[in-house]
């Protein structure tokens, strides 16, 4: 039994509420049940409002499995519980006092919830340890309306907790979206292996260089010269053209080096190189002049594409890395990359942007989610086999978070998957 399913029972009025009495044998009437505390110390429902035996109350609700836990948690202690006006428990087994000693009414809730209620709730949690999600055997009953709109909803939640670091940038560029925008997109050009080396190289170079950076030379020289990639000394002519660029422009504009700072190579695919994608990034900037507010100027998918499908300069079409050869092939960044940089950075940018104006449009954000191709990774397809939708990128992004921070977590009755499987049996 966990406190979880008391909040359940109390906020979602899964009892007879018109029925209840307290172990003393006094009726309880509710007028309001109060707020759900899910954040502050202090006691679980905020300003309810009860009828206790004739006696009108208000204040607050502390919840625990056992009477007992009051003392456990040395609630008697603590004078923020000296406003609770009823102790609602699974099991009552000691009768409870405030500081100054004066009892506390307890409701014991086992005695209002059926057999087959107890019985749902207790095999959704049962062997969870052997269980990829405790729901695993059921989620596929959810209906799929349920089931989008509560994906949609964990989506925005994982918006919500992306826009923390792009707040963080922000306040330390100086509220410089621009700038924001190059350290965001760089992050996710690097992609898993070399976002956050990524992001310190675009960290490390002022903006102000980038804009004032003309051509894929001076700016690959920046950005290969940050990555400590033109540190060697190689019988190739580009590279010690760039070699030479970069150390005029690392003089000129007093650059700090990055000491130890090494991208990975190691068990990437040659297209996703970060020589390649360094390129690249190289390239779309040096191609488009504020960039930040082109992003945010476009809505359909199509004329992102066109301006983020750029390709690598000229030298990298023979190249994976310096002073290695290969076959001569155009290497520009491709659709599911740019689905990438619309994911991880630019729907972001967007949604933290917009908040910032109050003028969040999600529908159109939800609108170019859903023409990306959902992602495919453990997580994602082993949804997708229990029957979850997992048709976009939308349900794919929200599954990421639905798992890590409801599915592991076992907060199954904060859950709309949970929640309604409880509410069938109920009913």
């Amino acid at each position: 039994m966990k406190e979880d399913f008391l909040y359940y029972l109390w906020k979602f009025q899964k009892i007879d509420v018109s029925q209840l009495y307290t172990t003393q044998g006094e009726q309880v009437e509710i007028i309001s049940l109060g707020t759900h505390n899910t954040q502050s110390p202090g006691p679980d429902f905020f300003n309810a409002q009860l009828i206790i035996g004739g006696q009108k109350w208000a204040g607050n609700i502390e919840m625990h499995v056992k009477s007992s836990d009051w003392f456990v948690h040395k609630h008697q202690h603590d004078t923020n519980y000296n406003t609770v006006i009823l102790h609602i428990v699974w099991e009552h087994d000691i009768d409870v006092f405030r500081s100054n000693n004066t009892a506390i009414p307890t409701l014991q809730l086992k005695d209002y919830v059926s057999e087959v209620a107890l019985n749902s709730y207790q095999k959704l949690y049962e062997n969870a340890s052997e269980k990829w999600i405790n729901c695993e055997k059921q989620i596929a009953r959810i209906p799929l309306f349920t089931m989008n709109n509560w994906l949609e909803r964990v989506y925005f939640e994982r918006l919500e907790a992306k826009s923390l670091p792009i707040l963080q940038l922000l306040k330390a560029q100086r509220n410089d979206w621009e700038a924001a925008c190059f350290a965001m997109l760089a992050k996710a050009y690097g992609g898993n292996t070399n976002g956050a080396v990524f992001f310190k190289i675009a960290q490390s170079i002022p903006f102000t260089i980038i804009q004032k950076t003309n051509t894929i030379f001076q700016l690959e020289a920046l950005l290969f010269g940050q990555a400590n990639l033109l540190q060697e000394h190689l019988e190739d002519p580009y590279y010690q053209s760039l070699q030479k660029e970069y150390n005029y422009l690392k003089h000129k504009y007093k650059l700090g080096e990055l000491i130890g700072l090494q991208v990975q190579f190691f068990k990437l695919r040659p297209s996703n190189f970060p020589s390649l994608r360094l390129s690249q990034l190289a390239a779309f900037y040096v191609s488009n002049k504020n960039v930040f507010t082109l992003l945010m100027s476009l809505n359909k998918l199509h004329d992102i594409e066109k301006i983020l499908q750029v390709k690598s300069s000229e030298y990298w079409e023979t190249h994976y890395t310096f002073g290695k050869t290969s076959k001569k092939s155009i290497k520009k960044v491709s659709k599911a990359f740019v689905e990438l940089l619309l994911i991880n950075a630019i729907l972001p940018l967007r949604f933290v942007y917009e908040n910032s104006r109050q003028k969040f449009d999600s529908e159109n954000l939800l609108n170019l989610l859903k023409l990306l191709k959902f992602e495919k990774n453990t997580i994602s397809n082993r949804y997708r086999d229990l029957g979850v939708p997992m048709e976009n990128a939308l349900h794919s992004q929200a599954s990421l978070t639905l798992k890590k921070e409801y599915c592991d977590q076992h907060k199954c009755l904060d859950c709309a998957v949970g929640y309604q499987l409880l509410t069938q049996v109920m009913q």
